[in-house]
C-alpha cells in the first residue's frame, strides 16, 4: 500500500498540528467559532516562519500545502463577515505566492520549461546521469524510491574490461541495490539497462536509461560516487490547491457590483484571472477527456503513465468550479462536469447511507496493478499483483479535497444532488466522527476504517464544512474536535480550519 508520504499531503505539509494534553486542553479556552481567535491565529502563522508562508518557494510544497489554506482561510472569513479586510489579506498574500511562479523566478520544470506555476520535488523521482571516459552521457540511473534526493550512485570497476559494478544506496530508508559486472553492450545478457529491469523492484526502485544515441559496444561509466537528484515537476493538485482561493476571489469580486466597481478590486480580479488560467493549462497535457488526469509516461515521478489519485485531479476541478461561475466559460464548465462524472464512479453507498471512495480511481491501471509486461511505466515498471494494486480507501485529509471539489460543483449548479452532499456529510458523521476516552476524533479513512487517526487527519475534520449544512452533526462533531485538542497551531491548515468552524457558525 502507499504510504501518506509518498503520495499525499505529508503530516509536517499539513501543519503537524500540536494538540495540548490533560489540563492544559480545558486552560486553552479559544472559541474557534470567532474572529478573535482567526486573527490571532493569522498573525502567529505569519510572524512563525513556519513551512508555508507567501513568501516560500513550492520546491517542498509549501505554497500547495501551505500558503493555499491560507488564502482559502481569507476566502472563507470573508464569506462568513463580508469584510473586506479578509481580501486584503488575500491579495497581500496572493501577490506574494504568484511572484514565486517559475516564470517570475526564472526556474524550470524537468523538461527546461520555465511555465506560470509552480515546479516541486516533493513527489517526483530523480536520478543522475553517468558520463564515459570521454565525458559523454552515458548512462542514466533512476530511483522512485522517496528521499531520492539523499540516494548515491557508486560505480565499481567489473571484474574484466567493458564492465562494471552499480551500487544504489538510500542511506535514509536504509535500502540498497548493486549491480554485479555491468556492460553497456545491449547485445550482452548482462546489459545494464536490462539487467536492472530485470531486478526491478530492487530496494531502491531503480531502473536505467541508455543516453547514447545509438547503443553499442561496451563503453564504461566513470568510476566514483555520484548524487541523485529528484526532478522538478509541476504537480496539477499544487496548482489546484493555490490557485482555487484566486479563483474564488475573480468569483466573488465579479459577483458584486459593490466590489466590482473598486478599482483595486477589480484589477486584481483580472490579474487573478489570467494567473488561473494559465496556471491551469499547464496541466492540459496531462488531461483525458474522460475527466481525469494522468502522469505522462515517462515523467519523473514514481507512478508515470497512471492516473492521478481522485484528490489530485480533482483539486484543479476545484479552480474549474469558481472559474466556471466567475466567468461562464463552457471550457471550465465542462471541466467540471467531466471531473464530477468521473469521481461520482467510485462513489459507493453503504448501509448507513454514507458514501466512501477509493485513493486511486477504481478503473485506473495502479488500482488494478500491471506487470512489467504492460509497459505501463518507466519509473515504476511494474505494481502489486493485478488485478490487486493500490486499492486503499481514500483518508480523512484527503478526503476533504474531494469533497471540497463536489460542494463547489454542487454549489455552482454544475455536478451533484442535495442526496449526494448528504450522503458527503455522513461520510464523516457517520463513518469517521468517533470518540476515544471522551474525546472527540475520527477513524482515519472515509469508510470508518484504517483505526484512530493522527493528528494530522483529525485535525483537518473542519474541512468538511461544505457539506455540514445537510448534517449538523458534522459542525458539532468538528468543534468537539478543536474544543477537546484545544489546538494552539502556527500552520496554515489549522487556520482554515477555524476560518471553516467561523464560516458555519455564521451560515
Amino acid at each position: 500500500m502507499l504510504t501518506r508520504r509518498q503520495f499525499g499531503v505529508g503530516a509536517l505539509s499539513l501543519g503537524a498540528l500540536a494538540a495540548l494534553p490533560g489540563t492544559a486542553r480545558a486552560a486553552a479556552g479559544y472559541d474557534y467559532t470567532t474572529r478573535e481567535t482567526f486573527d490571532l491565529f493569522d498573525k502567529v502563522f505569519h510572524e512563525s516562519g513556519n513551512a508555508g508562508q507567501p513568501t516560500d518557494t513550492n520546491e517542498a510544497g509549501g505554497l500547495g500545502w501551505g500558503a493555499s489554506y491560507v488564502m482559502a482561510a481569507y476566502i472563507r472569513m470573508y464569506e462568513a463577515y463580508h469584510a473586506t479586510a479578509y481580501l486584503d489579506r488575500l491579495i497581500h498574500n496572493a501577490d506574494l505566492v504568484l511572484a514565486n511562479r517559475d516564470s517570475e523566478r526564472g526556474v524550470t520544470d524537468y523538461r527546461g520549461l520555465s511555465l506560470p506555476a509552480w515546479r516541486s520535488i516533493v513527489y517526483s523521482a530523480g536520478g543522475v546521469s553517468l558520463l564515459d571516459a570521454s565525458g559523454q552521457p552515458l548512462l542514466e540511473v533512476r530511483s522512485a524510491l522517496t528521499n531520492v534526493n539523499d540516494a548515491v550512485a557508486t560505480v565499481r570497476a567489473g571484474t574484466s574490461d567493458g564492465r562494471f559494478t552499480l551500487e544504489v544506496s538510500n542511506p535514509v530508508k536504509s535500502k540498497v541495490s548493486t549491480f554485479t559486472d555491468l556492460t553497456m553492450d545491449p547485445a550482452s545478457p548482462d546489459y545494464a539497462v536490462k539487467r536492472i529491469l530485470d531486478a526491478y523492484p530492487s530496494p531502491t526502485m531503480v531502473t536505467a536509461k541508455d543516453l547514447r544515441r545509438s547503443p553499442a559496444g561496451a563503453a564504461t561509466p566513470a568510476l566514483g560516487t555520484f548524487k541523485l537528484a529528484a526532478a522538478p515537476v509541476i504537480f496539477s493538485v499544487h496548482t489546484g490547491m493555490i490557485t482555487y482561493p484566486l479563483a474564488s476571489f475573480v468569483r466573488i469580486v465579479r459577483r458584486d457590483p459593490r466590489l466590482l466597481r473598486n478599482a483595486r478590486y477589480r484589477a486584481k480580479a483580472a490579474e487573478y484571472l489570467k494567473a488561473c488560467r494559465d496556471a491551469a493549462a499547464v496541466h492540459d497535457p496531462e488531461w483525458v477527456a474522460d475527466g481525469y488526469y494522468i502522469w505522462p509516461k515517462g515523467m519523473p515521478v514514481p507512478y508515470d503513465g497512471v492516473e492521478q489519485p481522485i484528490n489530485q485531479s480533482v483539486a484543479l476541478g476545484q479552480t474549474y468550479a469558481e472559474l466556471a461561475a466567475a466567468t461562464r466559460d463552457p471550457f471550465y464548465r465542462d471541466r467540471t462536469r467531466r471531473l464530477a462524472a468521473t469521481f461520482a464512479r467510485d462513489l459507493r453507498t453503504n448501509d448507513k447511507d454514507a458514501y466512501h471512495w477509493p485513493y486511486w480511481p477504481g478503473f485506473g491501471k495502479l488500482y488494478s496493478g500491471y506487470t512489467k509486461a504492460d509497459g505501463v511505466s518507466e519509473w515504476t515498471p511494474s505494481y502489486g499483483t493485478p488485478p490487486k494494486g493500490g486499492q486503499q480507501i481514500e483518508d480523512l485529509s484527503h478526503g476533504g479535497i474531494d469533497v471540497e471539489f463536489a460542494a463547489a460543483a454542487h454549489r455552482f449548479g454544475l455536478a451533484f444532488t442535495d442526496a449526494d452532499m448528504g450522503r458527503f456529510a455522513r461520510s464523516y458523521t457517520k463513518n469517521m466522527a468517533t470518540t476515544d476516552n471522551g474525546v472527540a476524533t475520527t477513524f482515519l479513512r472515509v469508510d470508518g476504517t484504517g483505526g484512530l487517526a493522527a493528528a494530522g487527519q483529525y485535525l483537518q475534520a473542519p474541512r468538511y464544512m461544505p457539506v455540514a449544512q445537510w448534517d449538523p452533526a458534522l459542525f458539532t462533531h468538528a468543534l468537539a474536535v478543536y474544543a477537546d485538542h484545544a489546538v494552539q497551531s502556527q500552520y496554515g491548515s489549522t487556520l482554515l480550519s477555524v476560518a471553516y468552524l467561523n464560516w458555519q457558525a455564521n451560515r
